[in-house]
């Protein structure tokens, strides 16, 4: 039978859904039931999970990843001045827990398949901004910039849950003696050659926004192999109090950067469906591949031979040129199918054009992937049905442009 409009008109589709279970909201009452709602055993069981499930020593939860890339940078030591090699093609969260600091991000452009920072560029930007000739200015700001400021850390991102190429990125950080912040908010469950996403700097974060692999509703995962750092991330995340502060005693400067027995009950619920969870979402996914496959002018997304396993968080697809992203993106709108562009490139947010004077052509590839890019509505609870709906109506779109 020959599909058209009429076959999908009572198919409801949403940009994103969590995946929960009775499991789950049993967990967040049994919580309820009790008069501890912060910093109790759920959280540090949730740590103790995490902990066994990625082989790191130190597990850390925070109310947000923002939270835990902010603490990672505090914990380096990061300050007023210092430069941080990072990507301008994530979410903002990545480049602006360096601005809390007073750090400078010095963007590197992306590999144009993957979207993650390019290693090749990283190693020539650390050699040319270490030997402190005029080479460096390429790589940095326009202003905003100290003469001959530090660089202290590289901050690569695990863009839509694909690892980066870390092998040559901790090589580099060996070699410069520099700091790694590997941004893992997108791929949990990702592994690199058998390895997991966010296990393979000095620190990772992993967050569980309800668009994630797991959620908590707002929450994040800091892992790290460090104990002192471990030990003073706890400490700043419960505003400051160190080990045998009393309530209203704090050592450090810190934050309000807890997570709630709540979340982190729902958080340990989810991690036990992992497997399954991502299951589902490669399912979906696959869906995807299987249908766009067949329709002109759309690039799905491709992983690359070092991720050995893809943990699918957004599925975003990039159009030849010619068509009209926008345009492609409002005309599915009309038709009650959610999408969003991804990502508006970082350096060209209005505060950071603003602060550093960054302008168009500055990064071409991340501007592409910028421009060519399309969220589709994903989730691991979406049907078969929702995936032929939104493939249908993007080749009737297409075919009419």
């Amino acid at each position: 039978m020959t599909k058209d409009r009429h076959n999908y008109q009572n198919i409801k589709i949403t940009m994103s859904s969590p995946d929960l279970t009775s499991a789950e909201r049993e967990a967040v009452a049994a919580v309820m039931r009790t008069p501890n709602l912060s910093m109790g055993n759920e959280i540090q069981d949730f740590e103790r999970a995490f902990c066994d499930y990625t082989g790191s020593k130190y597990a850390i939860g925070v109310n947000s990843g923002t939270a835990g890339l902010h603490l990672c940078v505090r914990a380096t030591g990061i300050t007023d001045g210092d430069l941080v090699i990072t990507t301008p093609f994530s979410f903002v969260a990545s480049a602006n827990v360096l601005l809390f600091e007073r750090a400078v991000p010095v963007f590197i452009d992306v590999d144009p398949i993957t979207g993650n920072i390019d290693p090749q560029m990283v190693r020539e930007a650390i050699k040319d901004l270490s030997n402190g000739s005029s080479s460096a200015n390429k790589w940095l700001p326009r202003r905003g910039v100290k003469h001959n400021a530090p660089l202290k850390a590289i901050l690569p991102v695990d863009v839509f849950g694909q690892p980066a190429d870390m092998d040559p990125i901790m090589a580099l950080a060996n070699e410069y003696n520099l700091y790694v912040i590997e941004d893992s908010c997108e791929a949990l469950g990702a592994q690199y050659k058998y390895r997991h996403a966010g296990t393979l700097g000095h620190y990772g974060v992993f967050a569980f926004y309800p668009n994630k692999q797991i959620t908590t509703g707002e929450g994040a995962i800091i892992v790290t192999d460090d104990p002192e750092s471990a030990k003073l991330m706890r400490s700043l995340r419960n505003q400051g109090r160190a080990p045998g502060d009393t309530w209203l005693q704090h050592t450090h400067l810190g934050y309000n950067y807890r997570l709630d027995e709540m979340s982190a009950a729902l958080g340990r619920a989810q991690l036990e469906r992992l497997e399954e969870i991502l299951l589902k979402r490669q399912r979906v996914a696959s869906w995807y591949d299987e249908r766009l496959a067949e329709i002109p002018g759309i690039e799905p997304p491709q992983v690359v031979t070092n991720t050995t396993r893809m943990s699918w968080f957004v599925y975003v697809v990039r159009f030849k040129e010619g068509i009209n992203r926008d345009v492609v993106a409002n005309s599915l709108e009309e038709q009650n199918i959610p999408a969003r562009p991804y990502f508006i490139p970082i350096h060209l947010q209005p505060y950071m054009v603003e602060r550093f004077g960054f302008q168009e052509g500055d990064f071409p590839i991340t501007e592409d992937l910028g421009r060519r890019g399309l969220a589709l509505p994903f989730s691991g609870v979406m049907e078969e049905v929702q995936v032929e709906k939104v493939c249908f109506e993007l080749s009737e779109i297409l075919r009419s442009l």
